[in-house]
């Protein structure tokens, strides 16, 4: 069984507050140079765990990724007859 995850970048003010960070979620990937941390957490929890980390005075701000919300099933398009066998013409 699968658990649905929302991932989450979280902007922080000093590197040293990583490790609070990191108790709230699986930790994927921290950037020193523009201190944000990408963060994922249960979707049914995100709620919850986004108004802790608020409450932090290090926290700048917190954006949610969109992803889960996102259509990911393409359908293949048919191409048209036309253009089907036009490669064969001119030679």
């Amino acid at each position: 069984m699968r658990i649905k995850r929302q991932g989450m970048i979280v902007w922080f003010k000093h590197r040293k507050n990583i490790k609070q960070i990191r108790r709230h979620g699986h930790l994927i990937y921290v950037s020193k140079k523009l201190k944000y941390a990408v963060l994922y957490v249960h979707q049914a929890e995100i709620e919850h765990i986004e108004q802790k980390l608020n409450r932090y005075p290090f926290i700048l701000k917190i954006e949610r990724s969109y992803k889960p919300f996102i259509r990911t099933h393409y359908e293949k398009m048919k191409p048209e007859k036309e253009k089907k066998y036009d490669y064969k013409m001119g030679i």
